[in-house]
Order: structure tokens, then sequence, then C-alpha cells
């Protein structure tokens, strides 16, 4: 049985991850930072681990691999999901939410492909996918942070592709569109429409849509995939 490790599954996007892995034949560990109730509540519903870990701390980064390794063995697969967002005017921008920012999106991603990918060359063979966004590939105004940090994480993707792939490790990005979570909830109607309107599938997509893309980058049918980047988006960006 395979294993994999989500970060920040304990809601949205990493909620849904984590159901659909555990649903097919996989362990399961996933990392979150302070949700202790929905965690819990989610590892009950799927027998998944939660761990505890703030994945701009490396310490925390480090235990949380520990404990799946110690755990189930090994960690086949890691998908970087972890991230946090806000809006802000560049001008009106603190270093202080530039850092977080990138510490939790990009260094986290680092952090955890560093400490997985030494048993992964061992094996020679793993898959990490890296949770990106649509604003990685275009950049959305009042949020130059998080498109900085996401865009980053599409760097890293195709920049270790390269790297692994003659050790038979595979590197992928999935860059989701306007997809239905809490990370949304803050839009107001007339923004939901408008960004409905220019998406050319005519809907939000769902937390399902990323989850299926991810599975299927993880599974042995994606195995001649490197470097990519599966742009989940409704058409938001073609």
């Amino acid at each position: 049985m395979k294993t994999v490790l989500i970060t920040g599954g304990s809601r949205g996007i990493g909620r849904e991850l984590v159901r659909l892995f555990s649903e097919n034949g996989y362990n399961v560990a996933f990392t979150y930072r302070s949700s202790d109730v929905r965690a819990n509540e989610l590892a009950k519903n799927t027998g998944a681990l939660p761990i505890k870990a703030d994945s701009a701390v490396e310490s925390d980064v480090n235990s949380a691999i520990a404990k799946t390794l110690s755990e189930y063995g090994s960690i086949d697969c890691l998908i970087n999901n972890a991230a946090i967002s806000s809006f802000s005017l560049f001008t009106d921008l603190s270093i202080e939410e530039w850092n977080e920012t990138l510490a939790v999106n990009l260094t986290g991603a680092f952090l955890y492909s560093k400490g997985v990918i030494p048993d992964m060359l061992k094996r020679k063979e793993g898959r990490i996918i890296n949770i990106s966004s649509m604003w990685g590939l275009v950049g959305s105004s009042c949020e130059v942070h998080y498109s900085a940090a996401k865009a980053g994480l599409i760097g890293m993707t195709k920049a270790l592709a390269k790297e692994l792939g003659p050790s038979g490790i595979t590197v992928n990005a999935i860059a989701p569109g306007v997809i239905n979570t809490e990370m949304n909830s803050h839009l107001s109607d007339e923004d939901r429409e408008a960004l409905i309107d220019e998406t050319p599938l005519m809907r939000f997509g769902e937390c399902s849509d990323v989850a299926e893309a991810a599975l299927f980058l993880a599974s042995d049918k994606a195995s001649f995939i490197t470097g990519e980047v599966l742009n989940v988006s409704g058409g938001f960006v073609i």
C-alpha cells in the first residue's frame, strides 16, 4: 500500500485530498496548523494520520516527515498543499505579510520536498505534487505576494523535475482556478459573478476537481509526466 503525505489537509482542497486518497487505498498522513477539531474529525472519518505542524517551521516539517515514516515506513507521494492568502495593495503590503506568505506557500514546499527526497532517491521512485494557482501563471492584482509565491512554486516544480527525473521521481504542479473554498468565502456576490463570467465553464471549481487531478498525477498512469503544470481553472487561463 502506498503512502501519501498531504500538507494543509484539514480543510478545503487539502481535506478533499485526504478523503479521496484514503478512499483509493492509500495510507494517508496530513498536516494542519491549528484546526484541531476539524483535523481529528477528518482522521476519525478517514483513518488518516493527523499531524500538527507549521509548514514554515523547519523542525515541525522534519517532525511531520519522521512521524509519517515511523507510522508507514515510506512516503511514496508528497502533496505540497498548505497555503495562506490575503488581499493587499502592493504599496500597503508589509514585509511581515510578504515573508509569512512566502514562508508558508513556497519555503514550506521546499522544506517538505527536501525532507522526503532522500528516501525517494534510495528507492528510485516517488511523486511530488505542488498545488500552485492560476495566479502563479498570470498574476492577481492585490495579491502580489501570493502570486509571487505560487509562481515560485511553478519554477521549483520545473527545475526539480529535471533534477530528479533520472532517479525515477516525478514532480508536477496543479494550478487551480477559483475553487469553492473558505479561502474564497470573502468574495462578494458581485465578485463571484464577475469571476464566473470570466470562466468559460461558467462555474467555480470544486475541491474534488483538484483532488481528482492530484490522484491521477500520483498514479502509475502518470508515470511519464513530469515538470508539468496542470491547469484546473475551467478555462479561466488558456
